[in-house]
């Protein structure tokens, strides 16, 4: 189920005077069951690189492969294509239409073609992997807090059972809490699913505390595409285009430049307690 972009390039027009390059020669591959992190400052062209995953945006040239088969040839179905990679977009609640959770949810199964009594059954599942109470699933989406929104809109996604879920800053206004308790939930269905996952955030934490691999966008191009300790070694060069490492990052070179014996290559909170403990040990 893997996913391949082969010299994909996207060029869009504002008007008849001006193009803009928004992705220029992007060669990926997504395999099956990776959690890839994506990120980028306003306008490196991640969100547009995602909408090309299930084709709601053509490449202008190039190639994108899904399970060896090229979406851009003619005769492909693009429908089964969608129902394979969902896309929950940021502030996904503005998706959100239905007279109450349940019948939300079900709204994608059921535009599959799928009878009453299966769209109910999926979406029980769903709602219980997003991890909703199942005292909201009579109510009005919109009566619901942010984070119990975002969870009904994922929820919708993951109902018709797809492949790969593609998120695009799903934490997007909400607390810290609520925040966590998405990204957990997400990392749980990846794990528990066998589900390629696919985030875009601005959060360098949690980048580095949930994907595998790092994808970093710039002028829309790739710029890195490796583990996150090895983007992060990066951090001055991310910084020049308006990114950043992980806050360990910087805390765990403040402390070897101060005497510390510590290991920089530190991307989490977990991971710099326990090098700080063992660094003092030694030091003792």
């Amino acid at each position: 189920m893997s996913i391949r972009l082969e010299h994909l390039n996207y060029v869009y027009s504002l008007g008849t005077a001006y193009e803009k390059h928004a992705l220029k020669d992007i060669s990926l591959t997504i395999p099956h069951g990776e959690f890839v992190g994506i990120i980028g400052h306003t306008g490196s062209g991640k969100s547009t690189l995602i909408q090309h995953l299930n084709g709601l945006i053509k490449a202008t040239s190039g190639a994108l492969y899904y399970n060896d088969e090229n979406i851009y040839e003619e005769g492909y179905n693009m429908r089964e294509l969608r129902n394979q990679v969902g896309l929950v977009f940021q502030y996904p609640e503005h998706q959100l239409f239905e007279i109450d959770v349940m019948t939300d949810v079900c709204f994608g199964p059921k535009n599959q073609g799928l009878g009453p009594k299966e769209c109910k059954e999926r979406a029980l599942e769903a709602l219980k992997l997003v991890g909703l109470k199942e005292k909201y699933y009579k109510s009005s989406p919109f009566e619901l807090s942010g984070g119990q929104k975002r969870r009904v809109a994922i929820a919708g996604v993951l109902a018709m059972r797809p492949k790969v879920l593609v998120l695009d800053e799903p934490t997007a206004g909400l607390d810290p809490k609520g925040r966590d308790d998405i990204l957990d939930q997400i990392a749980y269905l990846h794990k528990e699913s066998d589900m390629t996952v696919i985030l875009v955030s601005h959060s360098m934490e949690d980048i580095a505390r949930y994907a595998d691999r790092i994808i970093v966008m710039n002028k829309g191009s790739v710029m890195y595409n490796d583990k996150p300790k090895k983007v992060f070694a990066h951090y001055q060069e991310l910084e020049k285009v308006g990114l950043a490492a992980p806050q360990v990052t910087y805390i765990m070179h403040d402390l070897k430049e101060h005497g510390l014996p510590v290991k920089v290559d530190v991307t989490t909170v977990e991971e710099a307690a326990r090098e700080i403990m063992q660094a003092l040990e030694r030091k003792e």
